[in-house]
């Protein structure tokens, strides 16, 4: 058993970060150090083109900052472990695979950022909430709340969350567009590790360079976005994979890509 609060395996071509720290998975510097490195694992791993984020606690996918922790802590040792939390999570999204969350429980505060920083969410169905409540502690979201949802589901809806410190289940999260994806709470790691696999077996360059151009793309005007799109959909035009799927297209069989 690993001494480690996040660790990281895999099976077959999907990675699996696992969220382990009882009883709810509240994160501190050592915590995301953990992840940092299994972020960094599942970059790394060539035989993996789809990261999992799941969590080993039965009740919580993550509760937020361990709040003994920050009331311990100096000003200055806090921010040294949002600074660090932010640049973690950011890791996410310049990377090409696609990293999905798989929330079985709670994901309040900084559980939710970190589900918000990966590229898709799937929730099981249950009674548990997500939110961002900062606003009850006197502070706010800070690691990519404040962010991330309102360019998930819009400013005003977000706003009035983060404002009230509303928290939803996982059916009103999926009508929100929170999560992308709700299935019986015992099919949610089957379903979602088959969705990874046919990801995976898919056309992963194309994969890659579609979240480069989205994430990357909302960051720059739209004459800038459309330029990128430009640029990378030339990359795969002259791509092994490209050229691979439309010839597999117009000869009418299965095209077998390879990532490149």
């Amino acid at each position: 058993m690993s001494d480690r609060a996040v660790t990281y395996t895999s099976e077959g071509a999907v990675g699996i970060i696992t969220l382990d720290k009882r009883p709810a998975n509240s994160y501190d510097l050592a915590f995301m150090q953990d992840l940092e490195a299994a972020i960094e694992a599942a970059a790394q791993d060539d035989t993996v083109k789809v990261a999992l984020v799941q969590s080993a606690q039965s009740k919580f996918f993550c509760a937020g900052a361990d709040l003994k922790a920050l009331k311990a802590n100096s000003v200055a040792d806090n921010m040294e472990m949002i600074d660090f939390a932010q640049e973690t999570l950011a890791m996410i999204s310049l990377l090409p695979k696609v990293f999905i969350a798989i929330i079985n429980g709670h994901a309040l505060g900084g559980g939710l950022e970190i589900a918000l920083a990966c590229d898709l969410r799937f929730a099981g169905d249950g009674e548990f909430t997500l939110g961002l409540p900062e606003v009850s502690l006197g502070i706010l979201p800070g690691n990519g709340g404040t962010q991330r949802l309102p360019r998930l589901i819009g400013k005003a809806r977000a706003l009035s969350m983060m404002i009230t410190g509303e928290t939803v289940g996982p059916q009103d999260a999926l009508a929100l567009g929170i999560v992308d994806r709700v299935f019986p709470a015992e099919d949610l790691w089957d379903e979602s590790l088959a969705f990874a696999q046919g990801l995976a077996r898919g056309a992963t360059l194309a994969i890659g360079h579609i979240k480069r151009a989205v994430h990357e793309g909302l960051n720059v005007s739209l004459a800038e976005g459309l330029k990128l799109e430009r640029d990378l959909f030339a990359e795969l035009l002259a791509s092994e994979d490209g050229v691979e799927g439309i010839a597999a297209f117009t000869e009418r069989r299965q095209a077998e890509f390879q990532g490149r």
